[in-house]
């Protein structure tokens, strides 16, 4: 088999994974030296970074002033649990999913929480679901960035001004790096391990006032373990979008969350994140543009994430192999990548269809992604090699 000889340039950071995602460009351990360590998060020190993480996070997001912000356990699945759990059951609900968390989502209203009025709405990978068909007099839950498909929905508009149920959405691979609608969006989660780059297991929870006025005046039929109560004799617990979380959150994780905020705001916010991603997305798109061996899974370009780029080879060669076989021969590009350093965890989700998995987040540079597709054509040109050979 001929080796066909690998590029010149090298991507100066290879981390190109969906989540846990890149650091912001600069990043090292000594940005975490301030960190409260050893301290109790109840502390006035631990207090006080956890409030500037809120305070942060609405700034550079530009959450309106009358929402609420919180921090809690268990990533951006702990934050939508809790509001699936909390908020869910008093009135109908439409369940929209286009890729494999909004399909968890369906499956824990339906089958856990077992409400009697769901309507589901799914598309396959690639695709989004009929929007136009969507009630919005019943609650909605759907994710706005589709982090396995690679499908977002690109605007809000979809969604009345005058709604009467609730819009539940998980936004974990797209806040800070898309444009969210606060007006048209009742509850909003995200980790922050997504676009700036942050640590796991700490969720954001943002709610509207609708949503706030919900968990005041509704009581679920169900009981609520401690880590999902948001409410205490029917009124808001204040203290959760005031720093004092229901759980101990590591601060130095928080430390990590304030540092990459810090950076948002540095270069311009959330215009500045977006343009990022946008440019990231469009080195990727460029190449793939001109490559006849690859196509974005998403089938409408309207539709496609600028941050998790979910890609599907479409050389007729490989195509032609049976299922396993193509999913083989995309692992074989990624170990190939990962083997040289130069791209680490870019294959597809496991649930979703074999291929590749490339995040363009604002924490990426462009040029790492541009040094990254002349490698993405050399493991290619050898899997072919090898796939002439092997037949």
């Amino acid at each position: 088999m001929t080796v066909l000889p690998k590029p010149d340039l090298r991507p100066a950071n290879p981390n190109f994974s969906s989540g846990p995602c890149a650091k912001r460009p600069g990043w090292s351990l000594q940005v975490l030296a301030d960190a409260a360590l050893g301290r109790s998060h109840r502390a006035k020190i631990g207090k006080t970074k956890l409030q500037q993480a809120i305070d942060l996070t609405r700034e550079v997001l530009q959450v309106p002033a009358d929402y609420r912000i919180g921090i809690v356990p268990a990533s951006d699945t702990g934050a939508v649990e809790m509001a699936l759990w909390s908020l869910l059951g008093a009135r109908g609900v439409d369940m929209l999913a286009w890729e494999s968390f909004g399909a968890g989502w369906v499956t824990d209203v339906a089958k856990q929480l077992k409400l009697p009025d769901v309507r589901i709405f799914e598309a396959p990978y690639g695709a989004l679901p009929d929007l136009a068909a969507v009630d919005f007099d019943r609650d909605v839950v759907f994710t706005w960035n589709g982090t396995t498909s690679g499908v977002r929905v690109p605007n809000a508009d979809f969604i009345p001004a005058n709604r009467q149920g609730l819009t539940i959405c998980d936004a974990t691979s797209a806040a800070f790096a898309q444009k969210l609608d606060f007006q048209k969006l009742d509850v909003v989660t995200f980790s922050w391990q997504k676009v700036l780059g942050g640590e796991g297991a700490h969720g954001m929870l943002i709610l509207s006032p609708r949503a706030v006025e919900r968990l005041e005046t509704y009581k679920p039929a169900w009981p609520l373990p401690k880590l999902f109560r948001l409410t205490k004799g029917g009124k808001l617990i204040e203290g959760i979008f005031k720093g004092e979380t229901i759980n101990t959150p590591s601060m130095l994780a928080v430390e990590d969350y304030l540092d990459a905020l810090n950076w948002a705001k540095s270069i311009g916010g959330l215009d500045a994140l977006t343009a990022r991603a946008d440019r990231n997305f469009a080195v990727l798109d460029a190449f793939v543009g001109k490559t006849p061996w690859l196509a974005n899974l998403a089938t409408d370009p309207a539709t496609c994430s600028n941050t998790s780029v979910c890609l599907t080879i479409v050389d007729p060669e490989v195509t032609a192999l049976d299922a396993e076989a193509q999913a083989a021969f995309a692992k074989g590009i990624v170990s190939a990548l990962d083997k040289e350093g130069v791209a680490y965890d870019i294959g597809a989700y496991r649930d979703a269809p074999s291929g590749l998995r490339i995040w363009t987040g604002a924490t990426v540079e462009a040029s790492d992604l541009e040094a990254l597709t002349a490698w993405l054509e050399w493991a290619f040109r050898n899997q072919k090699a090898a796939l002439k050979t092997a037949a």
